[in-house]
């Protein structure tokens, strides 16, 4: 019977799209590149801040390049990942009803640990006490390791666990981990990159989830 809930966090519980859009096109007009779309940003945005920077500079760039557009974009982004990111409709619901069901939950995010915890307590602290992000001493997803850690701090079986994200990453997260996984259709990828990842249960709308969690 499954009792715990790990989520990934951009895409899953937030949209953080215009956020992380508008940091990355500061950092690339500081380094006298062209901004990019919003779209482009979306398809970039999963595997970790280094990724989401080699796919947004020009692909002639060198590791300094690399280094110093990411530091611009951690400084911008620290003070801007307030202005438009916000749980999308129904998460709040969502959340409140699993924990009225008394279930556990966790987010593991590939976003750095700082930013991950910051959002997660100040956005669902009324629910969801654990926050494990992207630290370097730790593998990032589609490692499992965040997730085994996050259940290790819930005192949670791998067995009892469910694994919700909206990405091909987060599909294979699940899958190194052992868990099953449910994919969410309202984020950064659609129905068929998750199909093509493997993902067989999917949810619509955030209030979808307790009972494709009761099917599983």
């Amino acid at each position: 019977m499954i009792d715990t809930v790990i989520f990934d966090l951009d895409g899953t519980l937030l949209n953080t799209l215009d956020d992380l859009t508008d940091s990355v096109n500061y950092a690339l007009r500081r380094m006298n590149c062209p901004a990019r779309t919003k779209e482009e940003v979306r398809l970039a945005v999963g595997n970790s801040v280094d990724y989401l920077i080699e796919k947004v500079l020009p692909a002639a760039h060198t590791e300094q390049d690399h280094a110093r557009c990411k530091a611009i974009y951690e400084e911008h982004y620290r003070g801007n990942m307030h202005n438009k990111t916000a749980p999308y409709e129904g998460v709040e619901q969502m959340l409140q009803s699993l924990n009225e069901a008394g279930l556990k939950m966790a987010v593991v995010s590939n976003k750095s640990d700082e930013f991950t915890k910051t959002l997660v307590a100040e956005l669902f602290g009324k629910y969801i006490h654990t926050a494990v992000g992207q630290v370097y001493t730790r593998a990032r997803k589609p490692a499992p390791d965040g997730v085994l850690y996050a259940l290790e701090l819930l005192h949670a079986a791998r067995a009892n666990a469910v694994y919700v994200g909206d990405s091909e990453v987060d599909a294979l997260t699940a899958k190194n981990a052992g868990l099953p996984c449910i994919g969410c259709l309202w984020g950064f990828r659609d129905r068929e990159t998750l199909m093509k990842a493997g993902v067989t249960v999917m949810i619509e709308t955030p209030t979808d989830l307790l009972a494709a969690i009761k099917r599983i």
